[in-house]
């Protein structure tokens, strides 16, 4: 950027593509990185965490950033892929500077940090924060912004980013990341400070903290379940899919467990328990207890309405089942599967039983990994329907859990693994 630019809000800086010479993507700006230091000198803007299209995090010193502009970063094209670690002297604008609680220095009032500025040096290479954007008045919550004058103000003028908070909020984090996959912001909170991610989870409604725990490690989903309150974390592990929240209540001790389960309501329980007696790898273990369960005299449009849900994966989506009443698992008799492209075909006010496919067999609820794999890779199928042996539908298997299963245990926090230290993403 040449000297003189205008400066920048960290905010704008979220997601944003980072390319290089030629015009090819190389990743998005994740977080920044600063130097505090001392006296009331405005920190030093050392460089942006970067993250590749593999999802491993690299550093990107500022030296190596030849412009910021219209929503893009342009980088020399020369890149270190090796992973980042954050120094003891470092810190994340993202991670730890916003929602801070600092002090104006004129008056003593207490404010929150809503956004910082930077901007490059005049005849140098060196960028540095240089202005704070604050609201004066009480901190706001995850889903409302506290009231009072926004302002502002030179970094001399405020007082308290080197002080360790205790009760720092994640408004401004979170509005920051809103637009991100449930995956993708379950990444960010995997790289923050444990603290941190606490703070973020708290301030995370229910159903948006359920599908991010869904994407997490198990030792982070342990981590941050611990630290809710327990009628809290009893309504998130609601919000996750069955299949899920029962792997997770499965690592908790026996007796948190049973609290945490008598803190649900009764329906969703005894789906819990259910879902525990099987053993983890077998149909039982995997499957979800909420697909989608038709009556026979249901209608094709019918069957297309539920299929619109937007909650549903598009793997239950891909699919419903008939079965005589009752039509929440378990049911009344399974009598067969109809496919969504099946749906399109047929006219609305067509009967899903007159068009149902009762060839397949379906999933046995102790099939172990093994046989459900080679079901789905035999039929091509993206879902498959468990059975006992009344004839009743318990549940349904999708390839996202049998992938889950497959792949290592530690597969969320595995990254590609590139050869070269350095590499010249223009070809240099």
């Amino acid at each position: 950027m040449a000297a003189g630019a205008p400066r920048i809000f960290v905010s704008h800086l979220s997601g944003v593509a980072v390319f290089d010479p030629a015009g090819d993507q190389v990743g998005r700006v994740r977080d920044l990185v600063v130097m505090l230091r001392v006296g009331q000198k405005p920190p030093r803007l050392l460089g942006l965490v970067v993250e590749l299209a593999t999802r491993r995090r690299i550093f990107l010193p500022m030296t190596r950033v030849t412009a910021i502009q219209s929503g893009q970063v342009i980088t020399t094209g020369v890149l270190n892929v090796r992973r980042f670690e954050q120094r003891p002297t470092e810190r994340l604008v993202f991670g730890e500077l916003l929602d801070r609680r600092v002090t104006l220095t004129e008056t003593g009032e207490e404010v929150t940090v809503l956004d910082l500025s930077v901007h490059q040096l005049p005849a140098r290479r060196e960028w540095e924060i240089d202005r704070v954007f604050v609201r004066k008045g009480r901190k706001g919550s995850a889903f409302r912004r506290a009231k009072g004058e926004a302002l502002t103000v030179e970094w001399t003028a405020v007082t308290g980013f080197s002080l360790e908070e205790q009760g720092q909020g994640a408004e401004s984090l979170l509005a920051t990341f809103e637009q991100l996959r449930p995956a993708d912001l379950a990444n960010v909170l995997h790289h923050l400070s444990p603290k941190r991610r606490a703070e973020v989870a708290a301030a995370l409604d229910d159903d948006r903290l359920a599908d991010v725990l869904e994407e997490l490690p198990e030792d982070d989903q342990i981590e941050i379940l611990g630290k809710l309150q327990e009628e809290r974390a009893a309504d998130v592990l609601e919000a996750m899919d069955p299949d899920d929240a029962a792997d997770l209540l499965g690592e908790l001790p026996t007796d948190e467990q049973e609290r945490l389960l008598s803190l649900m309501q009764p329906a969703d329980a005894a789906d819990m328990r259910r879902l525990m007696s099987y053993e983890e790898r077998t149909a039982g273990g995997l499957m979800t207890t909420e697909p989608i369960v038709l009556r026979p005299d249901a209608t094709v449009a019918d069957a297309l309405a539920r299929v619109r849900n937007p909650d549903l994966s598009p793997a239950l989506a891909a699919q419903v089942y008939v079965c005589r009443p009752p039509d929440e698992t378990p049911t009344g008799k399974y009598l067969g599967t109809v496919h969504f492209q099946r749906l399109l075909r047929e006219p609305p006010p067509a009967l899903v039983s007159s068009i149902v496919d009762s060839d397949l067999q379906p999933l046995d609820p102790e099939a172990d990994l093994h046989a459900i794999a080679g079901f789905f890779a035999t039929y091509d199928m993206v879902a498959a329907p468990v059975v006992d042996e009344a004839g009743s539908l318990l549940g349904a298997v999708t390839v996202d859990d049998v992938l889950d299963h497959m792949l290592p245990e530690d597969w969320r926090e595995q990254e590609f693994h590139l050869d070269e230290e350095e590499v010249a993403t223009d070809g240099a």
